[in-house]
This record gives structure tokens, sequence and C-alpha cells, in this order.
């Protein structure tokens, strides 16, 4: 894991674990892996897992993906537009 992803995960995981103080890291990791419908070893458990969880817990189920928002349209139809270049 490179440094700044160190320093994301930590970020994110900080308030949300602050609010489990009863729970180990490992503990904590185990029931963000659950949440996030990870079912493998959690040796296997991705750095992007966490974070993209971490960012969206708590949100509705239906909001789109950070990072993947800004080229959200809520149109089919006008997001065929936008890609064919045929509207800005």
């Amino acid at each position: 894991m490179k440094c700044h992803r160190l320093n994301e995960v930590l970020e994110l995981i900080q308030p949300h674990w602050s609010q489990e103080p009863d729970l180990s890291l490992l503990q904590f990791l185990q029931k963000i892996a659950a949440e996030a419908g990870f079912d493998k070893p959690i040796a296997e458990l991705s750095d992007e897992v966490i974070i993209y969880h971490l960012k969206m817990r708590g949100s509705d189920k239906h909001e789109p993906i950070p990072g993947i928002k800004k080229d959200y349209e809520d149109d089919f139809k006008t997001a065929l537009l936008k890609a064919r270049g045929i509207i800005k």
C-alpha cells in the first residue's frame, strides 16, 4: 500500500472505528468486509474495498460511487448523447 492510500484509509477509518471502540482493528476490518459483501479471507481484503466502503458507508444504496458521480447522468438518453459528443 502506498503512503497516500495508507493516509486515506486512516483518515476514513478513524471516525467510523471510534464509534465502535470495543472492536479491535481486525474485528472492525472484518465488519467492514462483511458490510461490503466481501466473502473471501480477510487477508485478501484490498485497500480499494476498504476505501470505497468507508466512503459509501451510511449513504443511500443508490448513491453513485465517488469518482463516478462527476460523470453520472440520471437520464440514459442524455448520457448517450454526451458520450457521442452530440451535447455537452
